[in-house]
């Protein structure tokens, strides 16, 4: 047993070696309703993408459409729009075809992880769907559930574009984790309530049962098709595992994707499981999670560990070494999505935003429904940033300094270069201003709910200001972090 352990890690380290970067991108966490502290879910994301990226954080109002209106694809194909579309809170990385995150106002979050495929042939009509997938899903979508079964009929009808990726879609009741592959086949699994679960660049569903229509969702075909392949023989593999299946054997394989996955669920699990153990699609927490718990795991390097290739610091900073981090130099933001189900329905979700690394940067709260981000959270309005999405940007937009994420970018760079000398002073102000923000938060939200019963108009403008304010005060200590390290 012992060599085949071993004979199983030197592989993966061999597989692992030979990975391409662009599939080591993004992490995300999923909390149930009853592993949490409060009933709600929660959604925690780290995009990560290589390159030099700006952030705009776009307020995208409701709207009510005209009889005719379509909704244009990037590949040009016209889908009817339904009636109306809610509110979105959209975090967007221009230039970037699978970088952006929504939350709508009604509590609908969208996330995704790339995670390679081995599918090669995958049927593609009208030149299938990747960019505008998860848009669509947050716009349409009044629950999980159904922004799952958007997503499924898109690529069924079709096809999806990329080699595949993980689409992680939760509201206030569930959270899900769809499976896109290349082609017209996808499943989907829903994370039990009262467990989380752990995704780093590889498909983790495993067991699947599409009678169960309460827990699985999917291509009814799946496991034909595997098997049509030779991906999946049911005498030589016994019973049908999707991830082992459909998933391409390095990405699968990679160590930079299974020691993040590993770490997480170690992090979390009240039975934490061995590196060399098959991983779980979800697991029991060790205790019920807040919103601050998933902080610490966003920032994570493997601190505590023999992972920890960075010896305290001593070798530099964390997020450039050679194990791949939760927490890495191409992290472009993080956010921890708190959706919750009884407050006024104003305040009900919570979305929890760190620009550029986490390690180096501080969560703060937003609300979807916002009137409109503050200032300098975009360099243009949301109308235009999806119409330009795709173009070029100029040299000078990467160093606006009216944009709050130059601010925090420098920070982050400022940080790295002399990260033992200078990380625990920025962390000990960021843990002091989010411990305040917790509690002011809480505070407000009372007199929020009793002015939105009272002037729903003005609650709003005050509501706005508020959270507006937050974010300019830690603009206001960022620039002042920075200039102390000039």
């Amino acid at each position: 047993m012992k060599k085949f352990v071993l004979s199983s890690l030197l592989l993966f380290l061999a597989i692992g070696l030979h990975a391409g970067h662009d599939d080591l991108s993004c992490f995300t966490i999923v909390v149930g309703k009853k592993a949490s502290t409060d009933g709600s879910v929660l959604l925690a994301h780290n995009e990560d993408d290589s390159g030099r990226l700006l952030v705009n954080i776009h307020k995208v109002p409701a709207r009510s459409f005209l009889r005719n209106e379509a909704f244009a694809l990037r590949n040009g194909l016209l889908l009817p729009q339904p009636g109306a579309a809610p509110g979105l809170l959209w975090l967007e990385i221009p230039g970037c075809e699978f970088a952006d995150s929504y939350i709508s106002e009604l509590g609908v979050a969208v996330a995704s992880d790339a995670c390679p495929s081995r599918e090669d042939r995958g049927e593609l009509s009208d030149g299938g769907i990747g960019f505008s997938l998860r848009r669509l899903i947050a716009e349409r979508a009044t629950s999980a559930r159904e922004g799952v079964r958007i997503a499924g009929d898109l690529i069924a009808r079709l096809g999806y574009s990329a080699s595949g990726r993980t689409y992680i879609i939760a509201d206030a009741h569930e959270g899900w984790l769809l499976h896109a592959v290349k082609g017209k086949r996808w499943i989907a699994a829903r994370v039990p309530d009262n467990e989380a679960a752990v995704i780093a660049n590889r498909y983790t569903i495993t067991r699947i049962d599409l009678s169960d229509r309460d827990r699985f969702l999917g291509s009814p075909d799946i496991i034909e098709y595997a098997v049509r392949r030779g991906w999946y023989d049911p005498r030589r593999d016994g019973e049908f595992e999707f991830a082992r299946a459909y998933s391409d054997p390095g990405a699968y394989a990679d160590m930079r994707n299974v020691l993040r996955q590993w770490r997480g669920t170690h992090l979390l699990a009240a039975k934490p499981p061995k590196l060399e153990s098959p991983l779980p699609f979800s697991f029991r927490t060790r205790h019920n999670l807040r919103p601050h718990d998933l902080f610490k795991v966003l920032r994570d390097h493997y601190e505590g560990s023999k992972h920890d290739l960075s010896d305290r610091y001593r070798n530099g900073s964390p997020n450039s070494g050679k194990n791949r981090t939760i927490c890495t130099e191409s992290t472009q933001y993080a956010f921890v999505a708190h959706l919750r189900s009884w407050p006024d329905a104003d305040i009900a979700h919570v979305v929890w935003i760190a620009p550029r690394r986490p390690d180096s940067n501080a969560f703060s709260p937003w609300y979807p429904s916002m009137a409109a981000t503050p200032s300098g959270s975009s360099r243009e309005k949301a109308d235009s940033a999806w119409k330009n999405h795709f173009a070029p940007l100029p040299a000078q937009a990467f160093e606006d300094p009216t944009l709050a994420f130059t601010t925090y970018a420098r920070l982050s760079e400022a940080v790295d270069r002399q990260y033992r000398g200078r990380i625990e002073k920025v962390q000990k102000i960021w843990r002091n201003f989010e411990e305040f923000l917790f509690e002011d938060l809480k505070d407000h939200e009372k007199e929020f709910s009793y002015l939105l019963q009272r002037d729903r108009s003005l609650a709003r403008r005050i509501i706005d200001n508020y959270i507006h304010g937050l974010d300019y005060r830690k603009w206001f200590l960022a620039a002042e972090l920075l200039n102390e390290m000039k």
